[in-house]
């Protein structure tokens, strides 16, 4: 990472990762005694996503809500597991990150269908949610690859899934979407400012890719 003066402060993901740690080894622990892979945990947190996004399609909301508020823990579990085994691989993080959204945009998907012939406000609310899900984490991977760390903003994953579990659960998903379509383009933005900010006070200008294909 490049030398910079640390303006950002802790996100809340962070914060959790701290309040939640000791549980998260533990049962990562438990795990890899098992002889489970994390890349197995991964994979089947998006199997889960898959379940959740059928059920949200058929218009079994509340249940949906209820696999992914069943689910979450795994996004803390198999990167935790990784660490413990003293061997978390480069391929291992980036699979991580890639079935990432995967999952989000499956859950989209599964609301897409459910709103397609009845709602097409809905449908570009899921529109716009998910290319601010897909756009926050993309901006910190490019900051990232400049060699600046990039996390700050208003709905960074955990408090997406803060926002989508619970309208999912008590059958209020609009409410939800409104939300995301709105914070996470925000996040997004605002990612882009300080990134800005970044690049400036280091004197350093960002080099694209001449090739970047998004």
């Amino acid at each position: 990472m490049t030398d910079l003066p640390q303006t950002q402060q802790m996100t809340f993901t962070d914060k959790l990762r701290r309040r939640f740690g000791g549980v998260a080894d533990s049962v990562a622990r438990f795990l890899n005694n098992l002889g489970i892979h994390p890349d197995l945990v991964t994979l089947f947190g998006m199997l889960g996503h898959v379940l959740a996004a059928y059920m949200a399609a058929r218009g079994w909301i509340s249940w949906s809500g209820i696999t992914l508020a069943l689910l979450a823990p795994l996004d803390f579990i198999d990167g935790t597991m990784a660490r413990l085994r003293g061997v978390p691989s480069r391929f291992g993080a980036f699979f991580d990150s890639v079935i990432d959204r995967y999952s989000e945009l499956i859950i989209m998907g599964g609301l897409l269908i459910y709103y397609l012939y009845k709602d097409p406000l809905a449908c570009a609310l899921v529109y716009l949610a998910a290319a601010g899900s897909v756009l926050v984490p993309y901006t910190r991977a490019r900051a990232e690859a400049l060699g600046y760390e990039l996390k700050a903003g208003l709905l960074s994953r955990v408090e997406r899934y803060l926002v989508l579990i619970p309208a999912l659960v008590f059958n209020i998903p609009l409410v939800g979407l409104w939300i995301m379509a709105v914070l996470t383009n925000i996040t997004a933005v605002q990612r882009i400012w300080i990134m800005r900010k970044m690049t400036l006070e280091s004197n350093k200008p960002a080099q694209e890719s001449s090739n970047d294909q998004g």
